[in-house]
């Protein structure tokens, strides 16, 4: 064969190669950020069609008291302008404060957890998609250890 026919023999071949090796074999592990979904959380509160809730669980903080994550998760509150809206320590600014005990919805894990992933209406940002399943933890942990003031800045009017 020509060295003319050979080459062009294999150039016409070398996309057909590609194509072949790409489309049988599999893409590998997907990265882990794709494979990981949040937890699936359930509330009692939810209105079952059927009178079967879907699968699901009530998510605890797996960081839970860790120095190192409250630690970790300070920073993250700070680089991610959290105290931008819930002032320093989470005190309460023009976002409600994290630190009074007082939730709007929910102080347990799976709902700060929600809260901060999914975010809330009027305001609240869902961070889950920048800081992804680990990181919305790290800062779980970081709010749940706040100390409750001694001087809570709003009173609750209820029965007044």
């Amino acid at each position: 064969m020509s060295t003319l026919i050979r080459r062009a023999v294999c150039a016409g071949s070398l996309p057909a190669f590609v194509l072949l090796c790409s489309c049988g074999g599999s893409p590998g592990p997907a990265p882990a950020s794709a494979t990981s979904a949040p937890p699936a959380i359930r509330y009692p509160s939810h209105l079952a069609a059927g009178g079967e809730l879907p699968p699901g669980a009530i998510p605890e903080d797996p960081k839970a008291g860790d120095p190192a994550t409250i630690k970790a998760g300070e920073t993250l509150f700070t680089a991610m302008n959290c105290d931008g809206c819930h002032g320093t320590g989470g005190t309460g600014w023009v976002g409600p404060s994290l630190a009074d005990g007082r939730w709007r919805y929910g102080g347990s894990d799976a709902a700060v957890f929600a809260s901060v992933y999914f975010g809330r209406p009027k305001g609240m940002p869902a961070f889950g998609g920048k800081l992804g399943i680990d990181g919305v933890w790290t800062l779980v942990t970081y709010i749940k250890s706040l100390p409750v003031p001694p001087d809570i800045a709003t009173e609750s009017w209820e029965g007044h």
